[in-house]
């Protein structure tokens, strides 16, 4: 995995970090989740990491980004998993699940993280886990409005919005745990 690591910080490739990447792999094993879904796959470093855990875990992932999925195909083939992780080369929108999940993990357009949970809710097994990476987005959250980039400022305003309209919501029981990784939030489904 390594050499993944070292191929996305040559080429700028946002991955998981690798406290969130232990914090997820945990959650699969607490949780023993089985079905996966994965929004963002970039060059299939978490996919990979997560089928490792267990030989029957599946999971099915989507990129948008058609060198980030062929290299993405490339490293799940020679990982010798392509019979675990389903790449789809699509936009997020457009995919629809065929079955329930027990764990969604959310790593794709943080800006649109409260679309995906609407999106996709309907598809997690009742006592499932949302899983969303970049919560914190590298410290940037505490104070957004000192942000001088105006995309970035308005990219963090979103992820802030997002926390506050789950907080609210009566739906779903929710941990952030904003210093493990990037910041984790941790979704599930109220009975």
């Amino acid at each position: 995995m390594s050499d993944l690591k070292q191929f996305a910080k040559d080429n700028h490739v946002p991955i998981i970090q690798d406290g969130g990447l232990d914090f997820l792999l945990k959650t699969i094993k607490k949780i023993n989740a089985k079905d996966i879904l994965e929004l963002g796959s970039a060059i299939g470093y978490s996919a990979i990491s997560m089928a490792r855990l267990s030989d029957d875990i599946h999971i099915d992932t989507i990129e948008r980004d058609q060198k980030m999925y062929e290299e993405a195909l490339k490293n799940v083939k020679d990982a010798a998993l392509d019979n675990q992780i389903t790449l789809n080369f699509m936009d997020i929108r457009d995919y629809v699940p065929s079955k329930k999940y027990d764990l969604i993990f959310v790593d794709a357009a943080k800006g649109q993280y409260y679309n995906y949970l609407n999106q996709f809710i309907d598809y997690l097994k009742e006592d499932g886990v949302m899983f969303f990476d970049n919560m914190v987005f590298h410290g940037l959250t505490k104070d957004p409005d000192a942000i001088k980039n105006r995309n970035t400022r308005s990219l963090v305003k979103k992820i802030n919005k997002f926390k506050e309209l789950v907080k609210e919501d009566s739906r779903f029981d929710i941990i952030l745990y904003e210093d493990i990784g990037d910041g984790i939030l941790i979704l599930t489904r109220r009975k």
